[in-house]
């Protein structure tokens, strides 16, 4: 009688006009190859935060994985920075 807990990354959207990459992550027990449950998690990225001077401070993705990180480097444009970081500093 096997129990196994995996982790799978089952749903990446890119979502706002800021292009925030959310992140559904299933967490499934299964027993003897048969899945007991499956439950979810999200979770959402931003390009970046702002620093006590106004300066954009990319968000660190260097744990996240390949996939994730490809889309955020694709979607992430120096122009797309440039919109979130002016909205950030208009919303405070």
């Amino acid at each position: 009688m096997a129990i196994t807990k995996t982790f799978e990354e089952d749903k990446i959207e890119i979502v706002s006009e800021f292009k925030a990459v959310q992140i559904r992550t299933a967490t499934v027990i299964k027993e003897d190859g048969a899945e007991l449950s499956r439950s979810f998690s999200r979770k959402v990225l931003h390009p970046g935060t702002l620093d006590g001077s106004d300066n954009l401070v990319d968000t660190n993705i260097s744990g996240e994985s390949a996939e994730v990180q490809g889309i955020c480097n694709a979607v992430w444009t120096t122009s797309v920075k440039n919109a979130y970081k002016a909205y950030l500093i208009d919303k405070k």
